[in-house]
């Protein structure tokens, strides 16, 4: 067994009615519920922010949702407050199949710093800790499917095969948020380092 599915943050603050609600996001659950079925390996990944995070745009005097701002690791975008913490919209969405998990992993928790990759946070150097989880089970092949293509799927994605894993995206079981034709850029970006879009 090589080869693990990645569900990347499906929670109810990025579907429908969510704070950070990316279109047609629970369009793809069934799916990937679906898709669970044919990976010894099942890993999904959590948004879990605390309240007051500096992503957020509430945390940063005149600032609104999406506005970009320069933090000590580099460029980042302001979203609304979302997956707070123990937050219903922190929680997985309700039809999402998490007893076929094998492990769940936490990511932004750390208040000074945002996680888009389920590999590292967005400095491109502080571990989550999933590299080393997927090597001590002997895993090669990733595919990786959610919530948002153009964000967290698509750094989760460009992380995982800068670290040599043979990296699959399914495009049809991820939603994109597209700011300023941001879902394209991530594609070709993806495509570039060896990912392949299925």
């Amino acid at each position: 067994m090589t080869q693990a599915l990645i569900v990347i943050d499906v929670q109810n603050d990025f579907c429908p009615g969510g704070a950070l609600a990316v279109e047609e996001g629970d369009r793809i659950v069934p799916g990937i519920n679906a898709l669970m079925d044919e990976f010894g390996a099942v890993i999904l990944t959590q948004d879990w922010h605390p309240a007051g995070h500096s992503s957020f745009a509430s945390s940063h005097e005149g600032k609104a949702p999406f506005d970009m701002i320069e933090m000590p690791y580099g460029p980042q975008a302001l979203w609304p407050d979302h997956c707070v913490q123990g937050s219903d919209g922190a929680a997985f969405h309700p039809d999402l199949r998490t007893d076929r998990a094998d492990m769940i992993l936490r990511k932004g928790y750390r208040a000074g710093i945002d996680s888009y990759s389920a590999f590292f946070e967005n400095d491109h150097r502080t571990p989550t800790g999933l590299h080393g989880y997927l090597q001590e089970r002997g895993i090669t092949d990733l595919t990786m499917v959610g919530l948002a293509t153009d964000f967290c799927v698509s750094y989760s994605a460009l992380d995982g095969a800068k670290l040599g894993y043979d990296v699959v995206v399914r495009e049809g079981l991820c939603q994109a948020i597209n700011l300023d034709g941001s879902l394209e850029a991530a594609i070709d970006g993806m495509k570039d380092a060896g990912v392949r879009i299925a």
